[in-house]
């Protein structure tokens, strides 16, 4: 899944123009730098129980499916206003959980037409060389061993990343998401505004008949629309951060 605000530079991997290149993977998932302008990143259903310890979680209208129907996303929302991310200092991300997709970052995977996937990287991160690091491909052009692993662990999250869509499809089924607004005035009197996002309507999930429960609670739905809702305590725990950031600048 490529995100334009974070893979400046994506390119499909090709074994003839890029048999040299290799990768530092020491700073794989520890400078996150480039997600300094991430106020928000996907996150699949079943991070759900990690992330919303962390994170205020919610959804963002995505696309639309092949007959015409508003797809939906989650996302783990980073900061309060467009461009800030407050779980970046630096180039270390300052919480115990990191979503999946941005843990793969500089790889992703990316669509090539109905059948086929591509593995990309973002050539604008500076942890590639043609002359150290892990090699990403074999002197005769075949993917190296860990190369195929990184494959794998995208294949994976393009699985998760399907069930999540058929997730949040269920959801806007049943009517259960509402237009999202968070209101807040920090010490120094500046007041924020939260909205653009999606979150679900407590009262709508309350009302469900008790078929509908049941059957959301056997597969699984049910658990995650509970997290979902105490994820959205973290807001104020956004706004503490944020609060913070502002004393130390």
């Amino acid at each position: 899944m490529i995100h334009n605000a974070l893979h400046k530079n994506p390119v499909a991997l090709d074994r003839t123009k890029h048999r040299t290149l290799r990768i530092d993977r020491q700073r794989m998932g520890v400078d996150l730098s480039p997600a300094a302008a991430l106020n928000s990143f996907f996150v699949h259903a079943v991070e759900f129980s990690d992330a919303c310890r962390e994170y205020p979680l919610v959804f963002v209208r995505a696309s639309q499916d092949d007959k015409g129907r508003p797809e939906f996303a989650p996302v783990a929302v980073f900061g309060l206003t467009h461009g800030e991310n407050l779980f970046l200092d630096g180039n270390r991300w300052q919480a115990d959980y990191i979503p999946a997709q941005l843990r793969a970052y500089p790889f992703a995977m990316a669509r090539m037409d109905d059948q086929q996937f591509a593995v990309c990287v973002d050539r604008a991160w500076s942890g590639f060389s043609e002359t150290e690091g892990t090699a990403l491909f074999e002197a005769d052009g075949e993917p190296s061993a860990y190369l195929k692993e990184m494959q794998q662990y995208l294949e994976k999250l393009e699985t998760e990343a399907r069930r999540t869509r058929a997730f949040c499809q269920k959801l806007y089924e049943l009517g259960l998401m509402q237009g999202m607004r968070f209101d807040a005035t920090l010490p120094d009197g500046e007041k924020i505004t939260v909205d653009g996002f999606l979150s679900l309507d407590e009262k709508k999930v309350a009302a469900l008949p008790d078929a509908t429960v049941l059957e959301l609670h056997r597969n699984g739905i049910l658990g995650l629309i509970h997290m979902q809702q105490v994820s959205m305590g973290n807001m104020r725990r956004l706004l503490e951060r944020r609060v913070k950031r502002k004393a130390h600048a």
